[in-house]
């Protein structure tokens, strides 16, 4: 079986002019995220928790950009707009699945943020090297278990033959709606995994800062008030970037077909898997001294060659 991505509905007028930012914001999201990967990787100096979360997400954000903008600009440029059942459902598993780890090294960052403000002291002891491999691969075991599922719930629904999916890349409901058969399984499974994976990392991550708040205005110092606080800026950043755009297209594709036109929804999750990965890096590198420093180290030796 065939499917067949149309890209953005009512739009395809304008696809070619739509490729070029998200071509630039493509590339400007993979040459950034792998320079700051090969920084704190190469530099001693960032082996520290907050780093080596911050390398994972850049990953993160590299392997949901590539799964899904190489085919939407395929079918933007060459009208490619053909993709087996099975290279769909990969698609599928794999944007949700680094989807659900993303949402759980933000929940990670968020917590090593809690201890280095919380309890300074036990810093080192409670974020050492073991725990964040523990951490990295609890969130990478939980997203496998949370999204394979997926798989099961669209390969065991009947098709009718309908193949068009209004979308410029493969996600469980776009599948799942394309079947002749009964979808509330797969309706519950979706809202369940939203609510209890996604949502439950929300919660963690408000608590976290609650608690962060809670302890830095016990602090007497304005100064050392806003030197903590401003620790936590880039990952608040961050997390609005990440979960605001997220359950936008999550509850309009479920219910706001009637209020939100359908072109809106579609360019929205469109600009979702390369806006955050471009900025990412890029907020980092502005409001973190220590990679600022580090980025200035690494080409002045360039600089002074030239």
């Amino acid at each position: 079986m065939w499917y067949i991505l149309i890209g953005i509905p009512g739009l395809e007028d304008v696809h070619s002019w739509i490729s070029i930012p998200i071509c630039f914001m493509y590339i400007v999201a993979i040459v950034g995220n792998l320079f700051l990967i090969f920084l704190i990787v190469m530099e001693q100096r960032l082996h520290e928790p907050m780093y080596l979360f911050l390398s994972m997400l850049a990953l993160a954000d590299v392997l949901l950009a590539t799964s899904t903008v190489p085919k939407m600009l395929a079918i933007f440029w060459f009208h490619s707009v053909n993709i087996s059942f099975g290279s769909c459902v990969s698609q599928m598993f794999f944007i949700h699945f680094i989807f659900v780890a993303e949402s759980a090294i933000l929940l990670a960052m968020a917590f090593d943020r809690y201890v280095a403000i919380c309890h300074p002291l036990r810093y080192t002891a409670i974020l050492n090297s073991s725990a964040i491999g523990k951490i990295g691969i609890a969130a990478v075991v939980r997203s496998f278990i949370i999204c394979f599922p997926f798989i099961f719930l669209v390969h065991r629904l009947i098709y009718c033959g309908r193949n068009i999916i209004p979308h410029s890349y493969c996600e469980h409901m776009g599948i799942a709606r394309l079947a002749c058969d009964n979808i509330n399984i797969n309706i519950i499974y979706g809202l369940t995994v939203a609510l209890l994976s996604t949502g439950l990392d929300i919660m963690l991550i408000i608590m976290s800062y609650t608690m962060i708040l809670c302890t830095v205005f016990q602090i007497p110092s304005w100064t050392a008030r806003i030197k903590a606080l401003s620790t936590c800026g880039s990952h608040i950043c961050v997390i609005l970037m990440f979960y605001a755009p997220a359950f936008f297209s999550f509850f309009a594709h479920r219910f706001g077909g009637k209020t939100i036109p359908h072109h809106i929804h579609i360019l929205a999750a469109n600009l979702y898997v390369v806006v955050p990965p471009m900025l990412n890096p890029i907020i980092y590198g502005v409001k973190t001294k220590q990679i600022q420093d580090r980025v200035i180290l690494f080409f002045s030796p360039i600089s002074i060659c030239c």
